[in-house]
């Protein structure tokens, strides 16, 4: 072989041992709901090496999989770098599931030993009895009490667990391509699907992470990191942080709107991400309290689901608050696009760039597949299903069970993302739907995406989710659900008339329905199919314009 490199490895104990020692200074907040508490990296990395010995004596060998029931603190920045640097496999188990899915995802991935923050304690020990596996609970940030466990399972306090460990460990030699990590997804339909991240995966995605048409984190970045650490792993901020120095607020279970600007405000941290949701309660808050300091944040990055343009305008152009589109899904680390748009265009041009999903990184490689199978060109109009491949891709599910219901999602080495767009010759992703989202109508597609960002852009509605719903003459018809905003007033034909000039004709909505709230998926998206169930339960109350 005609190579005179070196051939490291690519472990999160190189990642963990890097961050504590070259940015050991760097620092993590905790925010106590008045202030916060710090960590530093070189902190972080001690504590990992207790939390380390700690699992070993409790009997963690090999691949075990270690689990986390924990909001975003530095104590759940300690098990993301001491579970796998040790060569055991760390699971996030993801707080906002149903009951019954958290049971499925503990047992499917034979958790061995559960590490909780005492806050959600007591909703843990109601499903604990059903974990078949689980034989040891760390109880942090509270009393080892705060849990009442089942017999065969030990309880502990992580400060006592800790404190009796050796501050130094052997982290192993751990094969980059061996598992590290694993998230379930959210389980739309049927059981939740688990993914295996592997130290390569995830130390080439903190790169992407860290690369300037990725979310570009630096040494002199301060990261408030919204999005949950079981949600697709936080969106690989914990472990791009450790390399590239980036400090982070982690805002524990203080999410809400007014905490949050308190957490900007006071700690004025440079960068953020979140689903738009998030930000959108943040914009209403910040709407009433226009005196906030938001100004040290530079940047917010967007995903999960499409950012209105109105929220992307509003944040620009009241707060100097850059808001960056990106996609990606549990199965893809999650970065697959990240929107940088190119330099020197205009400002209506730029903008043009900024309402998509972005630009694909180098190591992402993408097409376009029609419903007959057909792959698609990259001109900015064919519309068909994003299809992807990569080192930080998932190839599989985990353990797939009898019935094989997932497997359909991976063909000829490809990821079948369930997204429908376009992309232009310059590889920026515009998506329209999820191919079980997109509205059917008279043979002719509606996208329920652009629908609800038109009727965002309503000064009056604060959030706006569309369906399709069973027509007699056209198959099936849009029916938006309406939030309005705090105060403000508007009906169905204020709305409609709104979109005349911003939809085709055929497209405008007859069906209209104004609710308190939409209903949420466990990491914040809307949940399409309650508001089906709602509507064909007779719950929705709906207005038909003639």
């Amino acid at each position: 072989m005609l190579s005179t490199m070196q051939d490291g490895n690519l472990s999160i104990g190189a990642l963990l041992r890097h961050g504590a020692t070259v940015h050991g200074g760097t620092q993590v907040h905790t925010w106590t709901g008045a202030g916060s508490r710090v960590t530093t990296f070189a902190e972080i990395g001690e504590q990992a090496a207790r939390l380390a010995n700690a699992l070993r004596s409790l009997g963690v060998t090999g691949d075990e999989r270690v689990a986390t029931f924990m909001w975003n603190n530095a104590e759940h920045q300690t098990a993301y770098l001491a579970v796998p640097a040790m060569g055991a496999v760390l699971h996030t188990l993801n707080l906002r599931l149903f009951p019954e899915q958290l049971t499925y995802i503990a047992n499917h991935a034979e958790d061995r030993v559960v590490i909780v923050d005492a806050t959600v304690a007591p909703l843990l020990a109601k499903q604990l009895p059903t974990f078949t596996t689980v034989e040891h609970v760390v109880v942090a940030n509270g009393p080892a009490e705060a849990l009442t466990a089942p017999e065969g399972v030990q309880v502990h306090s992580w400060d006592e667990l800790l404190a009796a460990q050796p501050a130094e460990f052997e982290w192993p030699d751990v094969d980059e391509r061996s598992a590290a990590a694993m998230c379930y997804t959210s389980g739309t339909t049927g059981n939740p699907k688990g993914v295996v991240y592997s130290h390569r995966s995830i130390w080439l995605h903190s790169m992407q992470v860290c690369m300037a048409d990725g979310m570009g984190l630096s040494p002199t970045d301060r990261s408030l990191v919204i999005v949950p650490q079981f949600h697709a792993m936080s969106w690989g901020m914990p472990y791009a942080a450790f390399m590239s120095g980036a400090s982070l607020v982690m805002p524990d279970r203080f999410l809400q709107p007014e905490p949050l600007v308190a957490m900007i405000e006071q700690l004025r941290p440079t960068h953020s991400a979140a689903v738009p949701t998030i930000w959108q309660g943040v914009l209403q808050y910040l709407d009433a309290h226009p005196d906030s300091d938001l100004s040290s944040l530079r940047e917010v990055v967007v995903g999960g689901s499409a950012c209105p343009p109105a929220m992307m305008h509003a944040f620009q152009e009241k707060f100097g608050i850059h808001i960056v589109h990106a996609w990606g899904m549990t199965e893809t680390s999650p970065l697959g696009t990240v929107c940088r748009p190119p330099a020197g265009l205009a400002e209506d041009e730029e903008w043009r760039y900024r309402y998509t999903q972005g630009r694909l990184p180098a190591s992402v490689s993408a097409r376009l597949v029609g419903d007959q199978g057909q792959e698609l060109p990259w001109d900015g109009a064919s519309v068909g299903e994003l299809e992807v491949r990569g080192p930080w891709i998932a190839a599989s599910y985990y353990r797939l069970d009898e019935d094989g219901e997932g497997s359909e999602k991976f063909h000829d080495g490809w990821l079948r993302t369930g997204d429908v767009g376009t992309l232009t010759h310059d590889g920026f992703l515009t998506l329209t739907d999820r191919s079980k989202d997109i509205i059917k109508s008279g043979g002719e597609w509606i996208s329920s995406v652009d629908l609800e960002n038109a009727v965002m852009g309503h000064p009056a509605v604060a959030e706006a989710a569309v369906i399709g719903v069973p027509d007699p003459k056209w198959d099936e018809r849009p029916l938006v659900a309406v939030v309005l905003k705090e105060g403000a007033a508007a009906g169905p034909e204020e709305l409609r008339e709104f979109l005349t000039d911003k939809v085709a004709k055929w497209q405008l909505p007859e069906n209209w329905a104004f609710v308190p709230e939409v209903p949420k998926t466990s990491v914040g998206k809307f949940d399409k199919k309650v508001l089906r169930a709602q509507h064909a339960d007779g719950r929705l109350d709906v207005t038909r314009l003639g």
